[in-house]
């Protein structure tokens, strides 16, 4: 689950700035993940304002789990928080609290922007470690509402790749996703006009093949994501838009 997780996080990018707030206070996704027609669990964003160290900020709150049958054979409850300055788009905090089949973590990073450094409290072995992270670095929940703002989709062309850096427990990597083209796909909602990426991550570490995922966004002011495909040894895994609200911008159906 930690990996849709991060997908959702990943899953739209281009260095064209648009002028449209993607986002706002009330927005909130849910997904369903599956392999085939066996659900194998859900997974939710939600978007709310706060204020965290008299900053206005946005809270995201994003969970998954696993259901049925699936949570017999492995179980998963993942939590994830991030706290995003609502003019610069870039996080102040970020929580991840997992558990996925006993193996758990429990962290929160705070991010020092004046200072460039981040304070990471692992909550379990009760211990925190000052870590230097790059300027322009976020967090893999923040990095999906960051980008989500900065897309012109008039402005894509075919093949165009960009390198984005993210600040994952203790470190930083390398984040790079390349634009496939448009595609109408059916939906429950009905046919929605599409951008399909393919997110490149480094092999080893979160997932097993640097392009085993392809990823749907609708091609509107939202830029949310409506199918994110993960190609398997055996099979695949899919997360599928099922239901949302909150949506700061006209969520556009093709009408045939």
């Amino acid at each position: 689950m930690k990996k849709l997780i991060l997908v959702l996080a990943l899953v739209v990018t281009t260095i064209s700035f648009s002028q449209n707030q993607a986002f706002g206070d009330g927005e909130w996704f849910k997904f369903r993940v599956h392999y085939g027609f066996v659900t194998a669990g859900y997974a939710t964003l939600e978007v709310n304002n706060a204020v965290l160290n008299g900053k206005e900020v946005y809270h995201i709150k994003g969970e998954g789990r696993t259901i049925g049958v699936s949570k017999w054979f492995f179980n998963v409850e993942d939590y994830y928080q991030s706290y995003i300055d609502k003019q610069k788009d870039v996080p102040y905090r970020f929580i991840r609290k997992i558990d996925e089949g006993g193996y758990t973590k429990d962290i929160q990073i705070d991010f020092n922007r004046e200072t460039g450094r981040a304070l990471v409290l692992n909550k379990e072995k009760n211990t925190q470690d000052w870590v230097t992270f790059n300027k322009d670095a976020q967090d893999m929940v923040s990095a999906f509402y960051y980008l989500r703002n900065k897309i012109d989709a008039s402005k894509i062309e075919v093949g165009h790749t960009v390198d984005m850096d993210m600040f994952f427990d203790k470190e930083s990597y390398k984040f790079r996703l390349k634009f496939l083209g448009r595609e109408t796909l059916k939906t429950k909602f009905g046919k929605i006009s599409t951008l399909k990426f393919r997110p490149y991550v480094e092999a080893g570490r979160v997932f097993k093949e640097k392009e085993s995922l392809t990823v749907w966004v609708t091609d509107d002011d939202n830029k949310i994501p409506l199918l994110i495909k993960a190609d398997l040894a055996v099979g695949s895994l899919k997360a599928t838009l099922t239901e949302f609200k909150g949506l700061k911008n006209s969520f556009k159906i093709i009408v045939d």
